[in-house]
């Protein structure tokens, strides 16, 4: 197997043998394909794309690269959720110990922000001392006791897309869909879960701005997780303003405890309750979504899920207290309020608050950069409000004047103000199973 061939005839559009595309994968995993000959195959695969063979290639050898976990038939069935990534979504930090309080088992490996949207790793630790580099057999461990694990992806499972997923966030080719498809699946498939439910985000906050895009991104992972025996579904989910009220890793863990404890913004509780729904009608435990939004809805209220969440941060070694005493979590040391810079009703660019959180220091420009868990947004009106001139419209906490000051200037940017009511959109914009 010669690399610049195989890179070649991928350059000029041919489509590879599954025999080429493994030998090719498997060289770089042993070090006879060189980092810059991946990063140059990653670009021709996001250009000239991959056709369902060569997806179906990289997604085996990626899910061959590792171990797979095994769970015993006669347990809770396990379970897990995936989104594409937005701004301001922190659902997976209340549907893993809702989903747990339900009687299922959520073996939940997540990721690290990207570009202008937020990460669930990054979140979970901004609770002081919350540990999400575990090792398997302590996953297993803390599954069996909490009914719920909430980790980074380890060096045993997928380490083949560890890699890949590193090149691509510093060559640009993050938004390539049959790289994303194979990226989710084969981490969700090792996982060893019976039922999946993704989160495709769409609009202008989303990395799939396009919903034909969108939906065809959603079809391509259900159809590669269905062939891997996992009954997997797909809600396409509106991204066009930030998701709940808050954008930043601290002050969205605030917002998810409010959640479980039956109170949180309406609109992350309905995209949290529709996906909790798709999973337990898929595990078998509820005949279909409406029956199954009930009975989560009816659990989130009574603040069990809530229990369980304190039981898992500090199963992971962080601060339980966090939850009943927020001025725990991180606090950053100045917090300026943004205005209205006039009056009527209200639109918010995702993107854009998503870009200027990175700015603040909430997100990553480049994978080796810090994020600051204590800055961020703090929303008082959304999109749809109607506002008035030198009304707050948000909060901006920040780590000195200075930052604040450019947040404040990023901000501007994002907020647009319309003399006429803007069409009601719907969260859930549709379904793919």
């Amino acid at each position: 197997m010669l690399p610049t061939r195989i890179l070649e005839k991928k350059r000029d559009g041919g489509r590879l043998s599954p025999d080429e595309l493994a030998a090719f994968l498997r060289g770089y995993l042993e070090g006879g394909v060189a980092e810059y000959q991946m990063s140059a195959f990653l670009m021709a695969a996001f250009i000239r794309g991959l056709d369902s063979a060569e997806l179906s290639v990289l997604l085996h050898e990626t899910i061959e690269s590792g171990a797979r976990l095994r769970f015993a038939k006669d347990g809770p069935p396990a379970v897990d959720k995936h989104s594409t990534g937005g701004v301001g979504d922190k659902v997976s930090l209340v549907l893993a110990p809702l989903l747990a309080e339900a009687g299922l088992r959520v073996p939940m490996m997540s990721g690290r922000g990207l570009g202008h949207t937020g990460g669930t790793l990054d979140k979970l630790e901004a609770i002081p001392g919350f540990c999400v580099s575990v090792e398997l057999d302590r996953f297993r461990a803390i599954l069996r006791e909490v009914g719920c694990a909430m980790i980074g992806q380890t060096k045993e499972i997928a380490p083949l897309d560890g890699r890949l997923y590193a090149l691509r966030d510093v060559t640009g080719t993050v938004p390539s869909p049959a790289l994303i498809a194979a990226s989710i699946v084969s981490k969700k498939v090792a996982e060893g879960i019976g039922a999946l439910v993704l989160d495709v985000k769409c609009g202008r906050g989303a990395f799939m701005t396009d919903r034909e895009q969108a939906r065809a991104l959603a079809r391509t992972m259900v159809d590669l997780a269905a062939a891997e025996g996992v009954r997997t579904s797909a809600l396409l989910t509106a991204m066009d303003t930030p998701l709940g009220r808050t954008v930043g890793n601290a002050l969205e863990v605030r917002e998810a405890i409010d959640t479980l404890r039956g109170e949180g913004p309406a609109d992350l509780r309905e995209v949290t309750l529709a996906l909790s729904a798709e999973l337990h009608v898929s595990a078998g435990c509820a005949p279909h979504a409406e029956a199954a939004a009930a009975e989560l809805g009816a659990i989130l209220d009574s603040g069990t899920a809530l229990e369980r969440f304190v039981r898992l941060i500090e199963v992971q070694g962080g601060d339980p207290g966090v939850v009943d005493d927020p001025g725990r979590l991180p606090s950053a040391p100045v917090r300026e309020p943004f205005r209205s810079p006039g009056s009527g009703w209200l639109d918010v660019h995702a993107r854009k608050v998503g870009m200027a959180s990175v700015e603040l220091g909430a997100g990553r420009r480049r994978a080796e950069d810090a994020v600051d868990p204590r800055v961020g947004f703090e929303f008082h009106r959304t999109t749809g409000d109607e506002v008035a001139e030198g009304e707050r419209l948000l909060t901006v906490h920040a780590a000195d004047s200075a930052s604040a000051a450019t947040a404040g200037h990023r901000l501007a940017d994002a907020i647009r103000l319309s003399p006429e009511p803007p069409a009601p959109q719907p969260l859930i914009l549709e379904r793919i199973a």
